[in-house]
């Protein structure tokens, strides 16, 4: 029982009281990709290195997938530990900012769970938790892989996809160039939710049998009404509470948040519920999953009654 509990306290100390972490500042001098010209380089760069890519496979008309062996099992499994690793280090950051800061809330009456939806006005990005919002950014980059997986392995390219990666990393780096209001349980909930698709994509990237029904659909939707609500509460606070840090980043996102939202919707409502008479055989959905939406890229093998 001791070893267990200093294995705890290690965890815990590694995750959110390191001096890294403690000391940690969002600046252009001291993390990467943190200026807005590196933003609106590399979100071109990837555009154009996915477009070239099945412009390539199409001019040479390669029909066949080219074999990728364990490559993106290998990338599905590392996104998932990471994605764990990001849930718990942000869990444990809340939990200590919480415990570091409660003394000064109560001149404003905040409760807890009005700081992980409402940021005071002020607030800088440095610290725990905007540590673990910087390596959430880092790891958009990482998703960025499954795109071209896609690419090689099927040949498709939608430019919904391309537009989502792209709007999901340059929400990212609001999140910490205004210190924006939400992105806590944001993070949350998506890191779970990653670690949790990554981990199937491992499953049945190593050949286990996959679920019968689409989990990584229904994954997403339970997302989106979870964020839908935590919307709804950022709203009411700005209005109710004397205004929240970053809440003109918040709007911004907010509006990119709800156009990915109603084109999912409607992709999902067309594939998963219009055709009653269609009987899913295998669901593998190809999705880089967001704090709201994702670039859905199904491989639905179907049969007709």
């Amino acid at each position: 029982m001791m070893e267990l509990m200093k294995m705890l306290q290690g965890i815990k100390y590694c995750l959110s009281e390191h001096p890294t972490i403690l000391n940690f500042r969002w600046s252009t001098t001291q993390s990467w990709g943190s200026t807005w010209s590196f933003l609106f380089t590399v979100i071109p760069a990837y555009i154009a290195a996915a477009v070239t890519l099945h412009l390539l496979l199409t001019l040479f008309r390669r029909c066949r997938p080219v074999p990728l062996g364990p490559i993106p099992a290998a990338h599905s499994l590392l996104m998932a530990l990471i994605s764990a690793v990001i849930f718990v280090g942000m869990l444990l950051s809340s939990a200590a900012e919480i415990r570091d800061t409660r003394w000064l809330w109560r001149r404003t009456k905040t409760t807890p769970f009005q700081w992980l939806l409402c940021f005071p006005l002020g607030t800088r990005p440095s610290g725990r938790v905007f540590f673990w919002s910087y390596v959430f950014y880092l790891s958009r980059f990482l998703h960025l892989f499954r795109t071209f997986f896609t690419i090689l392995r099927r040949r498709r390219l939608t430019s919904f996809h391309l537009l989502n990666q792209s709007f999901l990393i340059f929400m990212s780096f609001l999140w910490l160039e205004f210190s924006q209001s939400f992105q806590v349980l944001a993070i949350l909930s998506t890191s779970l939710l990653y670690s949790v698709i990554y981990g199937y994509r491992f499953w049945v990237g190593v050949g286990m049998r996959g679920a019968c029904f689409p989990l990584v659909a229904n994954c997403q939707v339970a997302l989106l009404g979870c964020n839908l609500a935590c919307h709804v509460g950022v709203l009411l606070l700005q209005v109710f509470k004397g205004g929240c840090n970053g809440i003109g980043a918040w709007l911004f996102n907010s509006v990119l948040n709800a156009a990915i939202l109603l084109l999912f919707m409607r992709f999902y409502v067309e594939t998963h519920m219009k055709n009653s008479n269609v009987v899913v055989v295998q669901v593998e959905e190809e999705t880089s999953s967001s704090h709201w939406g994702s670039g859905f890229e199904p491989k639905n093998v179907v049969k007709q009654n």
